[in-house]
């Protein structure tokens, strides 16, 4: 049972960065995925604890949203230009 819990954070978290790069994408922000990696090795510090753990869940959620980005390592702040906006993916 605590599996689906911690997918349930995961995907949470890849709700998140997807709801962020659709609607929030034309902000000038760093991209998603630094948050995400900041967050699974933020919660490192506070590992003794379930919040620390969930932390380190979502952040890979987050992560995994913006995996393209990530693979290209784009660190700008520039927005990214959407065409079409789809929730299900990686960007």
């Amino acid at each position: 049972m605590a599996i689906v819990f911690y997918a349930l954070i995961i995907f949470s978290g890849y709700t998140a960065g997807r709801i962020g790069h659709i609607y929030g994408g034309h902000l000038k922000a760093p991209h998603h995925w630094i948050y995400g990696v900041a967050m699974t090795f933020g919660g490192k510090m506070v590992w003794n604890n379930f919040f620390g753990f969930a932390v380190i869940l979502f952040g890979i959620g987050l992560w995994i949203s913006d995996f393209k980005d990530f693979q290209n390592l784009k660190v700008d702040f520039s927005p990214d230009l959407v065409e079409n906006k789809k929730f299900w993916g990686f960007d």
